[in-house]
């Protein structure tokens, strides 16, 4: 199937990287998960998702295929010239950008909207670590926490949490009385700048804290699941640690979206999307890392069990335009090629391909996040 046509609705992605920031990050960094310099220089050339991607590049900028002269194609270009080439091959109608990556190197949303329509993912513990330093009390910082999601901001159409990648998704009931303790050291910790959060009681308290408010107001609750940086435990990144938390039915009106495919936790993340009505999954980061074959696999592991209702296209597009594209690029194709796999094996007849092809790219993310999109 050729999905090329149909625009896709971005529903998980990062802004691009500042001029400054980009002369200072190698344009390999892009293409890996590893942040250790040996890593990025000797190491991620060497993946099959870097050797494809560089010839793909090098076909959208038409010029040759090696890094030496993108890099200078790249330059020649501009990055809003450059921006506009990639959004444009990527056919977007919009996109959900979560801000809180490398706030202080990133471009504003303003700015990626002159390409394409933006709306604002807003990231949980990021923004606990903003409104810590204001605080008086642990009282006054929970006030100022649940009022900046209560009700959400006119641009904020989903709230994003990274717990996975600092304690874990085996979040816990916790205590007002026990987050209280916590809070104090966390407040002193800071010393006037930004502190870290990472303690696992307050990170719980507060998470619950927001999907309380997020199902009230039916909002979009994403997590990341799966693989990431070595910054994550891979073991507590697994969705199914999630399970006691989808049980609790205070949470059920908020819908949980399950990012990256979970990888390599994909037939879980696809089984709780089948059973929980308030799960969702996406392909996002799987699609376009992986070789062709794994991508494909992810993919098929998604849909062994998950209702076609609850799959979303995302990029997880970060750092570079060309993630966005090459993300697009791969999205449509792999999807396609598992939509035709389901009609020669008869589960799906060619007309509900196309209806399935529309909903995963598209559709279900309008529907999920309440976008009217012309």
């Amino acid at each position: 199937m050729d999905l090329m046509a149909i625009p896709v609705l971005d529903q998980h992605a990062h802004n691009l990287l500042k001029p400054d920031a980009a002369s200072q990050t190698p344009f390999r960094a892009a293409f890996t998960e590893g942040y250790d310099p040996d890593i990025i220089a000797h190491h991620a050339p060497h993946t099959l998702f870097y050797r494809r991607s560089l010839r793909e590049i090098a076909e959208l900028l038409s010029c040759d295929p090696n890094e030496q002269a993108i890099l200078a194609r790249r330059n020649e270009l501009g990055l809003e010239q450059l921006t506009n080439l990639c959004f444009a091959a990527a056919n977007m109608e919009g996109v959900l950008i979560d801000d809180g990556l490398l706030p202080d190197e990133i471009l504003p949303l303003a700015w990626h909207r002159q390409f394409v329509p933006v709306q604002r993912l807003l990231r949980l513990e990021v923004m606990a670590e903003e409104l810590v330093g204001e605080a008086e009390s642990f009282d006054d910082f929970l006030a100022r926490f649940r009022a900046a999601i209560d009700p959400p901001p006119a641009e904020v159409v989903g709230v994003k949490s990274i717990i996975a990648y600092r304690s874990g998704l085996d979040v816990r009931l916790t205590s007002f009385e026990a987050a209280r303790e916590k809070f104090d050291v966390w407040k002193v910790a800071g010393q006037g700048r930004r502190p870290r959060l990472e303690d696992k009681t307050l990170l719980d308290f507060l998470l619950m804290q927001a999907l309380e408010i997020a199902a009230r107001h039916q909002l979009p609750v994403q997590f990341h699941t799966g693989f990431g940086d070595p910054d994550l435990d891979l073991r507590l990144a697994n969705p199914l640690h999630l399970r006691p938390l989808l049980e609790n039915r205070r949470y059920r009106g908020a819908p949980i979206v399950l990012l990256h495919a979970s990888y390599p936790f994909m037939r879980e993340a696809g089984y709780l999307a089948s059973v929980y009505p308030n799960v969702y999954v996406d392909m996002g980061l799987a699609v376009p890392m992986l070789s062709v074959s794994g991508m494909r696999r992810a993919l098929q592991g998604l849909l062994e069990l998950a209702p076609f209702s609850k799959l979303m296209y995302s990029s997880d597009a970060h750092l570079i335009p060309e993630l966005y594209y090459l993300a697009a690029k791969w999205g449509r194709i792999i999807l396609g090629a598992a939509l035709e796999e389901a009609v020669r094996d008869t589960d799906l007849t060619a007309t509900e391909a196309d209806e399935v092809a529309e909903a995963v790219l598209r559709g279900n993310a309008r529907t999920l996040y309440h976008l009217s999109i012309s």
